[in-house]
């Protein structure tokens, strides 16, 4: 019973933190901490009756000497230890006894560990793997050219050796979105918020001091390097004369830097941020998936996922809401700031519902009526929860709204890729 009682208490958190396509990171929660620290000259010095009591004291990135992509740790207006920031705060581990598997995953109610590669993994947060893989999967689906081991609905598909080919593919490139550039993505979004982390989670591996300074930079180097060898590997492997995963690596990879670091730092302002979420989380794994196995030959291929990672801004919406108050309090263009509440929870609602009802009238065009019924039967579901959890009140039914509605908006992407896949192009030509 205490295993089943862990693992629904990590499932429940997974859903929390990886609700598909959830910001790679905070920067802020919706009550920044003031967490007290020691007085040493290496301290942020936020305790009660110091100079700082009552105020942040962060300094922009753009007015501290760096080494360019990395700047350097005097973030504060106070020399800092080069190996850490030494924030102090309290962590609350979970209770249930799932704080180890937390601390794996990368999710709040972690316990704390001094193990280097723990730590490392934790900086990766697997959770957030999973929505990658996932569209890894659509776009193999959509390529029309994936073979199974042995397929039980196709008796010409039973190629044993063609499909353990396949399978070794897919998986190889499954590594490459989830571990390798999510991985990437979710270390230098931590590196760029270590400050932001100080004060809201000051228990985090970077300022906690857990992990050194010049240990994340070589894990950032060597995530996106490996990252990009595989990516240069499987267009080797699929015979590609324009290396298209490569291309498509290197994109995500500059996307991921840009959200996450200055100048521009898209997670500043709602719609790009928002939007640069949806398409990495959807767009590219679907894209890497389907070049992997077959091309990306038709306008189609690039305008649908687009169109759901539209869906994807929408749904990446619903994180900012509980953030609202810091986000304010740090200057931060999130939607829910800009528009408040009211106007941030319809946009989501619209975002997420007509572009899915955009892809349906796609799929009625070329005639795939079974497909479009399914769809439909998809939609319907995420509209009821809209209607009861998240336009009543999105802040208080965030995550119930996720867990409810986001099942059925991923297997609605699946199903959009498996109608191409299957669909005969060449009959309409």
């Amino acid at each position: 019973m205490k295993f089943f009682s862990n693992t629904i208490a990590v499932l429940a958190a997974t859903s929390r933190c990886a609700s598909a396509f959830a910001p790679s990171g905070n920067l802020a929660s919706s009550t920044i901490l003031r967490s007290g620290t020691s007085s040493s000259s290496s301290s942020l010095r936020m305790l009660d009756g110091s100079p700082y009591k009552g105020k942040t004291t962060i300094k922009s990135f753009e007015e501290t000497s760096s080494f360019f992509p990395f700047p350097s740790n005097d973030l504060y207006g106070i020399s800092s230890s080069p190996s850490a920031l030494n924030a102090k705060g309290s962590n609350k581990e979970a209770a249930d006894g799932s704080a180890g598997v937390r601390q794996l995953l990368g999710v709040k109610g972690a316990s704390e560990s001094t193990d280097i590669w723990k730590i490392r993994l934790q900086l990766t947060k697997p959770v957030t793997w999973i929505p990658l893989v996932w569209g890894v999967m659509c776009g193999a689906a959509a390529s029309g050219n994936y073979h199974w081991i042995w397929n039980p609905f196709d008796p010409n598909d039973r190629d044993v050796m063609l499909g353990l080919t396949d399978t070794a593919k897919g998986i190889v490139a499954m590594i490459l979105a989830g571990p390798f550039l999510t991985g990437y993505t979710q270390t230098i979004n931590d590196w760029y918020d270590r400050e932001i982390d100080a004060i809201n989670e000051p228990y985090r591996p970077i300022p906690s001091g857990a992990i050194s300074e010049g240990e994340v930079i070589a894990q950032i180097w060597i995530l996106l390097l490996g990252g990009l060898g595989i990516a240069y590997g499987l267009d080797v492997w699929a015979g590609h004369d324009f290396p298209m995963v490569l291309a498509l690596s290197v994109f995500g990879s500059f996307i991921s830097y840009i959200y996450s670091a200055p100048p521009l730092k898209l997670k500043q302002n709602g719609w790009a941020g928002n939007y640069a979420l949806g398409a990495s989380y959807i767009s590219l794994p679907w894209w890497c998936g389907q070049a992997v196995f077959g091309e990306l030959d038709r306008p189609v291929f690039w305008i649908l996922p687009i169109l759901y990672s539209i869906a994807g801004l929408g749904i990446a919406i619903v994180n900012d809401f509980k953030s609202i108050e810091g986000d304010r309090e740090l200057g931060l263009n999130s939607l829910p700031v800009a528009f408040g509440v009211d106007g941030a929870k319809w946009i989501c609602a619209a975002s997420v519902t007509l572009t899915q009802l955009g892809v349906a009238g796609y799929l009625a065009t070329l005639g795939e009526t079974t497909s479009v019924a399914f769809l439909l039967a998809l939609i319907l579901p995420q509209i009821y929860f809209q209607a009861t959890l998240l336009l009543p009140d999105p802040i208080e039914n965030d995550v119930k709204y996720q867990a409810s509605a986001q099942p059925f908006f991923v297997f609605g992407i699946l199903a959009t890729a498996l109608c191409l896949g299957h669909h005969d192009f060449s009959a309409a030509a």
